[in-house]
């Protein structure tokens, strides 16, 4: 796989209070650069909900009400997550879900393209018995060694997400063909079925 024909691509993660719809209480968004996740330009947002964070989404993410006090409500940051997301492909791990809650709180935006890695590996690793991402992590002996934070997080998952990715990535030539593989169908990025030119 070349690198160098890859989109600007961030890899994202969001962890929500577990209202429905939810509030976000956390943000990540790690780029990929030259085949590399790129920590120093990354971006990650600790957010204070409007309601409460709900104690089953805390005992997930780890992010309690007492912790998010003092971080800044959405407005605040709001800002800064569209400045770093605007232009770029995103990738997640079943990439619907937080591509759905960051265009619900970011009116207006829309990526560049959408990779779904849970798509992906259901392509590139057929027949496993879990496609979580922690079966995925050790089906492909991916090395966290250097991740932030801990699982659940969003910079820890973005971090796994973004190995994971780079792991699979090397089954296909072309960033067309990945592409192709892991865009779902009716999101962005996805290949427009070509047009028909006896049809008038």
């Amino acid at each position: 796989m070349n690198f160098s024909t890859w989109p600007h691509l961030l890899v994202v993660d969001v962890e929500g209070n577990g209202a429905n719809p939810p509030d976000l209480v956390e943000v990540a968004a790690l780029p990929i650069r030259d085949g590399r996740p790129d920590t120093s330009t990354a971006g990650a947002w600790l957010i204070r909900p409007p309601r409460p964070v709900t104690p089953f989404a805390a005992r997930v993410h780890g992010l309690t009400n007492e912790i998010l006090t003092s971080s800044p409500p959405w407005p605040d940051v709001a800002g800064q997550v569209r400045r770093l997301l605007d232009g770029a492909w995103i990738a997640a791990h079943n990439a619907h879900v937080d591509y759905r809650v960051l265009s619900a709180h970011l009116p207006g935006w829309t990526p560049v393209g959408v990779v779904d890695t849970l798509r992906l590996a259901r392509a590139a690793c057929p027949g496993l018995p879990s496609y979580r991402l922690d079966s995925l992590i050790t089906h492909l002996g991916i090395d966290l060694g250097n991740a932030p934070d801990q699982r659940h997080r969003a910079r820890f998952d973005a971090y796994a997400t973004a190995l994971m990715l780079l792991d699979m990535a090397g089954n296909y030539p072309t960033w067309d063909q990945l592409a192709a593989a892991a865009v779902p169908p009716g999101l962005p990025g996805s290949p427009q079925p070509e047009e028909d030119p006896t049809l008038w």
